[in-house]
Parts: C-alpha cells; structure tokens; sequence
C-alpha cells in the first residue's frame, strides 16, 4: 500500500472512531483533532489566517492595536465568497466596541454588538451614524490585503472621555446591526482613551501564509 493509502486508512478509522465514540467529548476532542492532522498532511499544506489592527490619533503615529480573532462565521465567509457560489457583500466595515470580553471563536454578527459593548451612540461615541467603511484595493498580488491606503476614520464625540477596547470587521454598515456576517475583531493590548474632536484613523490587515 503506497504512503498515501496508508494515511487514508487512518483517515477513515478515525472517522469511524468519531462517529462510534460521539457521546463521549474528551475521546470526540482527540478524534477531531487526529482527522484535521490527517487532512493537513493529505493536503500536504496547512494555511494560516491572520488579521492586525492599527490606528492612530490625530495624524500621530501608527500603533499596532492588536492581533484580530477571525471567527468561525469569518472562516465560513471568506471560504464561502471566495471558492464558492456566495455573493459578495457590498461592503466592509469596522466597528469600535467598549466591553472587557475578548472575542470568542463563536461569536457572530447577530451577537457582536451585544457581547462586545459595540459602541453606537453619536453622543458619547463618534460622529458618523454609520461603521466606517474598510476599503481595500480590488486586488492584491502579496499574500496580504489592507486598506492603509484609505484609512478609515471617525471623529470622537463625548462630554468627557471616550475609552475603547477594541474593534471588529463586519459586513454591515449599521451600528448595534444584528445582521451580516462578522469576519474579525480582536480586543486593544491597550485601552484607548480619547477626548472630544480626536481623529481616529483604523487599519486592518489580512493575510494568509502557508
């Protein structure tokens, strides 16, 4: 039996082994996990993706906000737009949320604004009455997309101080919108703290690397 159809063969215990022992989670982990190891060596490679966040303030410097979780209803997103039949949306779009919970590999679109403390108030937020929207090229020829060509920006609005823990790209335009798809979000190193009539300009990168 030739390399290959050895490892198919244990591809397919396994399987077996997942469905006969699916009422047991622990041995249902380790079965999942033993068939992902399996499919990354019959494909023979293994792609990561990854995001970052950057933003500055008032044309200062660029900082690094963090490195994003792309969630599973990103993953599902970017497979489904890109290889298969799904339209793509019209657009992109960053929110800023205010919460001390770090994004959660479940969390969606229907549950962002929620969870994370999105923050939508024009008061006591920032200005726009919608997301801003992520405009990258139409096309890229490295193993990356960002939209540090035209950043998106919005103008602080509070009374007081306005903190910021984090942010997020979705599909939907509206504030505190429930529907769409969340693609990533990621929750600052750092706290921002800004002051009524800042600017602050975001970035977001994405990039893929075997």
């Amino acid at each position: 039996m030739t390399y290959q159809g050895v490892i198919m063969s244990y591809f397919i215990l396994a399987l077996a082994a997942l469905v006969a022992l699916a009422c047991v989670p622990a041995v249902r982990a380790v079965c999942h996990a033993f068939c992902l190891w399996l499919t990354a060596k019959i494909l023979g490679e293994q792609v990561l993706a990854r995001g970052e966040y950057f933003g500055r303030v008032n044309g200062g410097e660029w900082c690094k906000e963090g490195d994003n979780l792309i969630v599973l209803e990103g993953l599902s997103h970017i497979l489904s737009v890109a290889l298969g039949g799904a339209a793509k949306p019209a657009g992109y779009y960053l929110a800023l949320f205010s919460g001390a919970a770090a994004p959660a590999a479940n969390w969606t679109a229907a549950s962002f604004a929620a969870v994370a403390s999105e923050i939508v108030s024009l008061t006591e937020g920032y200005t726009s009455p919608t997301r801003p929207a992520w405009t990258p090229p139409n096309s890229t020829s490295t193993n990356s997309i960002d939209n540090m060509a035209a950043v998106a920006s919005v103008t602080i609005a509070t009374s007081g101080t306005l903190n910021v823990t984090g942010a997020a790209l979705l599909t939907d335009s509206t504030r505190g919108g429930t529907t769409g798809k969340l693609i990533s979000a990621t929750k600052y190193a750092a706290e921002r703290v800004f002051q009524n009539g800042d600017t602050y300009e975001i970035g977001y990168r994405i990039s893929l690397t075997v």
